[in-house]
């Protein structure tokens, strides 16, 4: 397939319209040498040439660093469509709706927790309930539950789960507006109702990490990262059986509704609707449903990880400092302004395994952070390092305002399975002076390093395409894991 890309620049490469029968527009990636060579061995390529056939995309099916095969969009794909002749599609979504990482940063240093690292632990894999199928602590009823997902973290905070100035910090301040629980199925509900305030399983992860190395100082002191040495949480979940439930469910709706549509599909996991149909209004609300979901979920964990340092650190919570730097979402659909051709158009833009990376003095990011731009979070896979970055003009023209969103896989669970064993894993981190603690052991092998890229050479690559900029490395001390 080399024959197929033209070489833009050491970080971006293209394939043109031509490629393949119904494309609309070329197809972009961000990648290295070793990195695209890797996306032609999946069906990577081929499913970004596919998002380039669909109705109403504007400027180019796009695969960022991270990309790889996934459910009829790549993971690390984007495509923006126009909210009047284009079209929405769950495959560009995903089925972990709002699959998103957030930071918290603490006043704590290495030498704070290294003493206490295995009790602080212990605690919050303790106090937060992990795993496949795993159940949370909190008991509401099918109508409070729909009440939540209508209001997202804003419900958690109201109920005593959290601080009123997380809001600010969170994605779409932590409710993503539309949501209708009415346009969500019972299964789904059910599915959610006792999976709230879970950290769940796969590439899900809880982890102390401490800032390594700080990139850009001005940025860093910007966000509250002040220094190395400094102790900061990352939390990366999402809307757990509730979201997936709702993907499977409209990926069926629109399956048959594609055809009735007239749209001619290259594959038929490309299932999509116009934006202006009945059936994509009732997948935007209950999607909503989903992201507000995944938003609440985040802030229960969130206020379960601050008692838990305050019982091993015998203080307040708020002494320790435990600030949300941010929350950002990694798979949504979200209607925004973007500039096409120099003309300001209004979009839809799917994010698959893709994060927003907004440029500094835009509105939709917190005050205290437009001077800046806004905080990107790209987490690492167990044992492996994450970054904080900073969004940038950049990537408003060159991707729709989006970056990478992770490491993205190299080997499927059954093939990492076949080359590690969790034995090995846990020693391996062990000898790094990591600490796990996982629900399930037999699952470690899947979640391997080995098993995905290497988060620095994504977001080096990111970097250099300017699509985020580095601001901090952040290297873990302990992981929770399902």
């Amino acid at each position: 397939m080399s024959h197929r890309f033209e070489k833009i620049s050491d970080t971006e490469y293209q394939v043109s319209v031509d490629a393949k029968r119904g494309m609309r527009v070329p197809l972009k990636i961000y990648a290295n040498e070793v990195l695209l060579q890797k996306m032609t061995q999946d069906k990577t390529i081929e499913q970004g040439l596919n998002v380039a056939t669909l109705p109403g995309i504007y400027k180019y099916s796009i695969i960022l660093p991270d990309g790889h095969e996934g459910y009829g969009f790549p993971i690390g794909g984007v495509g923006a469509f126009d909210v009047k002749n284009g079209v929405v599609s769950p495959g560009g979504v995903g089925y972990d709706i709002n699959c998103g990482v957030r930071l918290l940063v603490t006043t704590l240093k290495i030498e704070n927790v290294k003493p206490v690292l295995r009790e602080l632990l212990d605690e919050i894999f303790h106090n937060v309930p992990s795993g496949l199928g795993s159940e949370g602590k909190l008991r509401l009823s099918m109508d409070e539950l729909d009440n939540a997902v209508q209001q997202g973290a804003n419900w958690a905070i109201k109920h005593g789960y959290g601080w009123k100035e997380d809001i600010e910090f969170i994605e779409e301040n932590g409710c993503l507006k539309g949501a209708d629980p009415s346009k969500v199925s019972t299964t789904a509900k059910k599915r959610g109702l006792p999976q709230l305030g879970t950290l769940g399983s796969g590439n899900h992860f809880l982890e102390i990490d401490v800032v390594e190395q700080i990139h850009d100082e001005e940025v860093a002191k910007g966000f509250g990262i002040e220094k190395v040495g400094q102790i900061v949480v990352l939390i990366h979940t999402g809307s757990r059986g509730y979201g997936h439930q709702i993907c499977s469910d409209y990926l069926k709706i629109m399956e048959s509704a594609s055809r009735k549509y007239n749209i001619w599909l290259p594959d038929r996991e490309l299932a999509a609707v116009p934006v202006e149909s009945p059936e994509a209004k009732d997948y935007f609300a209950a999607m909503a449903c989903a992201v507000n979901y995944a938003f609440l979920n985040r802030q229960v964990i969130t206020h379960w990880v601050r008692e838990s340092f305050a019982k091993v650190f015998h203080k307040d919570a708020s002494e320790l400092g435990l600030n949300v730097l941010y929350d950002v979402a990694h798979n949504i659909a979200k209607i925004e302004i973007h500039k096409v051709n120099g003309e300001k158009k209004t979009v839809v833009v799917h994010r698959k395994g893709a994060t927003r990376s907004f440029p500094p003095n835009h509105e939709q990011i917190p005050s205290k952070y437009r001077p800046y731009g806004q905080p990107v979070l790209i987490p690492g896979s167990m044992g492996t390092a994450s970054w904080v970055l900073v969004g940038t003009e950049r990537a408003m023209e060159a991707s729709f305002g989006s970056t990478a969103h992770g490491a993205g896989r190299m080997l499927s669970r059954n093939e990492a399975m076949r080359r590690f064993t969790s034995r090995q894993i846990r020693n391996m981190l062990e000898e790094k002076g990591v600490y796990l603690r996982v629900a399930d052991f037999n699952l470690v092998a899947e979640e391997a390093p080995g098993a995905y890229k290497d988060p620095d050479i994504v977001v080096d690559v990111t970097h250099r395409a300017g699509i985020s900029r580095k601001v901090a490395r952040l290297v873990p001390l302990g992981v929770v894991k399902g």
